[in-house]
């Protein structure tokens, strides 16, 4: 599918040729990706409702969320919501064997390559006028080459900034490529509901909502001042630009990882302290492998929770100096989750996260006294050593004998 909204001929030719110039952004992102490969790798599967995952839904194909399965819905939720839904377990080797083919496709399209996660990335295409044509032409291929290819589905949305682009590929879905062209953003954009926002969640959209604002334009309309009356300051002039298609940031190529993160689904069945205890040390060994992997530190241990209502909580403590010592980024969290355990016994725990934010690289670290790098002889590093050769699962926590580490999830590299 191809949409092209056009508009706006208040601008001058000379200005519209000015934007035609900067129309070059692609963001392109997979459609139900865990699904659409599982789909592509059984054909009996093409067509129909498909789930992957057990207790959560971590994907659904767009067959199964017609019934309004999404995620990160629970696994008997949306079986009573499609009872004829076929379930299948992850395969997450697949999804980044698919994500990695995927990649190539971006980079050999165009350098400008900014990587958001394993089945999006903006591309920046506006050298490439003389060599590949158009930016529509451009993602028709790509389009193209990646269902040849790879046998999977992209959507891909064409606007002069990131912003734009994004939410454009998000309307062609499933399967689509929609242009925004120069002149005609605010016609595109004014008529789309508020959620369309980066920075538009449940809470932001009930509070617009309550206020008679349904649609981008509306918003638009208030200004900045009305709307940092309701939301705040920060988040008025946040999405006040953005309702008026301002969005400075250009394609990084360079950008590293803000933060990393890992999660996992624990069901809703009653868990001990000490089950969660262990899940959390997986979740802490697990990141302090990637964090010394991509050779950083970090500065702040969040601990993430969902309960039984579906409600969620953050908790989040910021340490002396920057690390990447297991032992210290664990006793943090462990510090974190034991002052949350009140409020755990409460309200139930139905998955349990972890993340590492204020993350700087590892050679900018102040050292202490004695002055000297990290130890090569560390239990770290023997760790390290041994999973980076034999796999993930190759030691373990005791306390994590007979229950795994988890679902590893698939990255795009720390």
């Amino acid at each position: 599918m191809f949409v092209s909204r056009s508009g706006g001929s208040d601008g001058s030719a000379a200005s519209s040729r000015g934007a035609a110039a900067r129309a070059s952004i692609l963001h392109a992102d997979l459609d139900s990706f865990y699904a659409s490969v599982e789909q592509r790798d059984d054909p009996r599967l093409r067509g129909k409702p498909v789930i992957v995952g057990g207790g959560v839904v971590l994907a659904a194909s767009y067959e199964a969320k017609a019934h309004g399965i999404r995620t990160p819905m629970n696994g008997r939720q949306a079986l009573r919501l499609c009872p004829h839904a076929i379930v299948v377990p992850p395969r997450m080797s697949a999804y980044a064997r698919a994500s990695r083919a995927v990649f190539e496709i971006f980079r050999d399209t165009t350098p400008e390559v900014e990587g958001i996660s394993i089945d999006e990335a903006f591309l920046d295409v506006g050298g490439l006028l003389r060599i590949a044509g158009s930016p529509v032409e451009i993602a028709r291929t790509l389009r193209e080459r990646v269902r040849t290819e790879v046998g999977l589905p992209i959507s891909v949305g064409v606007a002069g900034t990131k912003f734009l682009a994004k939410v454009a590929s998000a309307v062609s879905k499933p399967d689509g490529l929609l242009e925004v062209p120069p002149g005609g953003e605010l016609d595109f954009l004014h008529p789309l509901p508020v959620e369309r926002l980066w920075g538009v969640g449940e809470v932001t959209a009930r509070t617009l909502h309550e206020h008679g604002i349904t649609r981008i334009g509306q918003l638009a309309e208030l200004g900045e001042k009305g709307l940092s009356g309701l939301l705040g300051p920060a988040a008025g002039r946040h999405l006040y630009a953005l309702s008026w298609a301002r969005d400075p940031r250009r394609v990084d190529t360079g950008r590293r990882r803000r933060s990393i993160g890992a999660q996992r689904a624990l069901g809703r069945r009653t868990r001990t302290p000490e089950e969660i205890e262990a899940y959390l040390s997986g979740l802490a060994d697990r990141l302090g492998h990637r964090l010394r992997a991509a050779d950083r530190v970090c500065r702040t241990v969040v601990l993430r929770l969902r309960f039984d209502d579906f409600t969620r909580a953050t908790r989040s403590h910021s340490l002396p100096a920057a690390t990447d010592h297991g032992r210290v980024i664990d006793q943090a969290a462990h510090t974190l989750l034991t002052a949350a355990m009140p409020m755990i016994r409460e309200r139930g725990l139905t998955l349990i996260g972890l993340s590492l934010t204020n993350l700087d690289d590892a050679h900018t670290m102040q050292l202490t006294l004695p002055f000297e790098p990290r130890p090569d002889s560390t239990l770290d590093t023997t760790l390290d050593q041994l999973r980076d050769r034999f796999g993930a699962g190759t030691v373990t926590r005791a306390a994590l004998l007979h229950r795994g580490e988890g679902l590893s999830v698939p990255l795009l590299p720390d």
